[in-house]
């Protein structure tokens, strides 16, 4: 028994440490810093590329958005990839602008080899473009997205993740939770990160990355079910930082489903795994060969969800085996629950609150999200202990209850914050 005590207190240290260390960091999110100076003053030729599967009711709201960008209109062009689509998705595309490449390929599915068979046909052109952001077929994007990206090009950034707002916040107590968990997690990870000088991540959506880059790359090299996160896991290893932007917006719609939220975490889930499995090793090797600590970073977020997760799980079971074997009372063992459950629970709704105060979003709407928050968050324990033993890699189409347009968000935004 004693064996059991030891590796319990093993664990509450090692549990204990990392969540000390993550809340260090992210305590560097409430430092503001200079504005980094221009490199170069010009003004960068984009491609705005869109892989869409079936998106026939968004891509055009999408493109609208993109069309109306503060910047030159010869400067960036819209390309849209129709990754095996059997709806009229191509054909609104063209109607509303866009360039359409078609792709039909029922063995290489993911975004990533959409985005690498497109990527490889502009190498082969030796296309003139400085850049391409990548943006998801339901999103819109704020009106000086590509200028802002622009300035982060000119300063010297090579990769650089917009945030990723929310476009329906306050449809359900599932859309609040991904709106609070990833404002919390702009903050708090990303910015935070980018302050200290280490390297936030892509986040599926709304990024840029130099064209150079991608040339060096031969395409777009992923195979996982998240290239985001593959993707920066690559240039982290290369000891390459990437960037952040706080004022290149993109609005970003979930699913108001549970299923499709189900399937769609779940998938996400499956895909870190995927990375976990391909680099963890070579992020522990990284680390402990360069010993900087954009790559100790690097490794720890890679051990930060499932590994964290299983041994929370065997801590807890731990407290179990000795309260049966009269190793703990029953005061002891709802204490050691407790400690479990506030911090996974509660704090997360006061934390996504403070960061709402923080970047100055308007909290009476999101007041019930917040009750709801940890129902989300428990959700997604469920998901994490479900693909421990299933691990689902269908896609899932998310459904469109209604066609949400650039100007309507904004409209919103504003009535809120005039409340």
């Amino acid at each position: 028994m004693e064996y059991v005590y030891i590796l319990r207190e093993a664990l509450v240290w090692l549990i204990t440490i990392f969540w000390i260390y993550q809340v260090g960091i992210s305590l560097c999110s409430l430092v503001k810093l200079k504005d980094k100076p221009l490199k170069v003053k010009k003004e960068h030729r984009f491609m705005a590329i869109i892989p869409a599967h079936n998106e026939e009711e968004v891509v055009g709201n999408l493109i609208e958005s993109l069309k109306n960008q503060n910047y030159s209109k010869e400067l960036y062009d819209i390309y849209v990839i129709a990754d095996n689509c059997t709806d009229n998705t191509a054909k609104i595309a063209r109607e509303s602008g866009a360039i359409v490449y078609e792709r039909y390929n029922e063995v290489e599915r993911t975004k990533g080899y959409a985005l690498d068979w497109f990527l490889q046909q502009k190498i082969r052109e030796d296309a003139p473009y400085d850049a391409i952001c990548i943006f998801d077929a339901d999103n819109i994007v704020d009106k000086n997205f590509i200028k802002s990206m622009n300035k982060k090009l000119c300063q010297g950034e090579e990769v650089v993740q917009g945030y990723r707002d929310i476009k329906n916040p306050t449809d359900n107590w599932i859309t609040s939770g991904y709106a609070l968990f990833y404002w919390t997690m702009h903050r708090f990870y990303h910015l935070a990160r980018y302050n200290l000088g280490l390297s936030p991540l892509l986040n599926g959506t709304g990024f840029m990355v130099s064209f150079d880059i991608i040339k060096e790359n031969n395409g777009w090299k992923t195979v996982t079910l998240t290239e985001d996160i593959e993707f920066s896991l690559q240039r982290i290893l290369k000891g390459k930082r990437l960037g952040w932007s706080t004022e290149a917006i993109v609005y970003d719609e979930q699913p108001t489903g549970f299923k499709q939220s189900w399937s769609q975490r779940s998938r996400w889930t499956v895909g870190h795994m995927q990375c976990m499995k391909e680099y963890t090793v070579k992020l522990f090797n990284a680390a402990k060969e360069n010993k900087t600590m954009m790559n100790i970073d690097g490794f720890l977020y890679i051990i930060g969800s499932v590994p964290m997760f299983i041994i929370t799980l065997v801590l807890l079971l731990i407290n179990f085996i000795l309260y049966a074997t009269d190793g703990m009372t029953q005061i002891e063992l709802f204490i050691n629950i407790l400690k479990f459950v506030i911090p996974t629970f509660m704090l997360p709704s006061i934390t996504a609150a403070f960061v709402m105060f923080l970047d100055g979003k308007p909290i009476k709407p999101m007041i019930k999200g917040f009750f709801t928050y940890p129902l989300f968050m428990g959700t997604w324990l469920l998901i994490n202990f479900k693909c421990l033993f299933k691990r689902e890699t269908s896609w899932e189409k998310i459904t469109h209850n209604r066609s949400i347009k650039i100007n309507d968000v904004e409209q919103k935004e504003l009535i809120e914050k005039e409340n």
